[in-house]
């Protein structure tokens, strides 16, 4: 449920609601804006009729609803985007954020050239691969912490905050400790385990969309970092699997535009594994831009034949270059408040 408080509610009206909303059993989720003031009551004690019945308490104007099963990530009870804070470099404030870096760490020469040649293109976060979830189990599996080391110089030389993966609760606090977003990846959006322990750090996510999950499942999985208490999540869009074998995967750029209408959660796309084909990497950045992507996350190797990983969709510096400065003709679509 959404109550809506009237613009001359005070203070005192609006401590009654939230008290009466917490002794029905559910959580309220206070948004205060500049004309007005939003509560969300959230969870599911079954006393849904005496929210409703809020109506008549002092202050209120409305009691609305929520659509969706996803509450706190709508925009039903946000409309105001969310701007999440990465080390300095604020996604969704309307300026297009790129993370760009290898898929995996393999080195410290391998990082660093990397990292100052994204840096000097105009990428605004360093990705790298520490723990690598590979199909396989005798691919490359990533150097661990010594890659979180290595990373973290690599953002001391350069200034760029770190985003890496996370795969595993036991390494929540190794991985925190070294990097400024944390990235869940395809394979873990539906870890609950996981989402419940990153809920409570205080450290801005990543949340990639799984390769089957439909939007209301990802939309459900970032429900679950804002109900713990962690509102600073960001949306990837990395490619679903469908039926089509001529690509990685199916860039489902419909859920970009989608998702930006139904959250006001910021969203990334990563054309590099919602592909997998290194020239397809360009056309499907300015796509996703245009169809309202608030950032991308792009794969860079400095000699991607040589990569552990990931080689075929990965962009070379060149390459990264050129793609940087074609994205300045690009407009970004704007979506209103509903």
């Amino acid at each position: 449920m959404i109550i809506n408080m009237s613009s001359s509610a005070t203070a005192e009206q609006i401590s009654h609601v939230v008290e009466r909303i917490q002794e029905c059993g559910y959580q309220a989720h206070l948004i205060q804006g500049a004309e007005r003031t939003v509560i969300g009551a959230v969870g599911s004690s079954g006393r849904r009729a005496e929210l409703e019945a809020l109506r008549a308490a002092p202050g209120v104007q409305d009691v609305i609803q929520i659509a969706h099963p996803f509450k706190l990530v709508s925009r039903q009870l946000q409309q105001r985007r969310t701007i999440v804070d990465v080390g300095g470099v604020q996604i969704g404030a309307g300026n297009v954020t790129v993370m760009a870096g290898p898929c995996s760490v393999e080195s410290g020469e391998q990082l660093m050239e990397t990292a100052l040649a994204v840096k000097a293109a105009g990428a605004n976060l360093l990705r790298g691969g520490a723990y690598k979830p590979r199909t396989s189990p005798y691919d490359f599996q990533g150097l661990g912490v010594e890659a979180l080391r290595l990373l973290r110089e690599a953002s001391d030389e350069t200034g760029l905050p770190i985003v890496t993966e996370v795969m595993s609760e036991t390494d929540v606090e190794i991985v925190a400790e070294y990097a400024d977003m944390l990235q869940v990846g395809a394979r873990n959006m539906q870890n609950f385990s996981l989402l419940r322990k990153l809920a409570i750090l205080e450290r801005p996510i990543l949340l990639k969309r799984g390769p089957s999950a439909t939007i209301k499942e990802w939309l459900l999985a970032a429900e679950y970092l804002l109900a713990g208490g962690n509102k600073n999540v960001v949306l990837c869009e990395r490619g679903i699997k469908t039926f089509e074998t001529a690509t990685r995967n199916t860039l489902d750029l419909a859920a970009i535009a989608l998702v930006k209408e139904l959250s006001h959660l910021p969203v990334i796309a990563d054309p590099s594994h919602g592909t997998g084909i290194r020239s397809l990497v360009p056309p499907m950045s300015k796509a996703a831009i245009a169809a309202g992507a608030d950032g991308l996350m792009i794969e860079v190797h400095p000699c991607p034949e040589r990569a552990l990983s990931d080689g075929p969709q990965s962009l070379d510096l060149a390459g990264f270059a050129e793609l940087m400065k074609e994205l300045g003709t690009v407009r970004v679509r704007e979506v209103k408040a509903a």
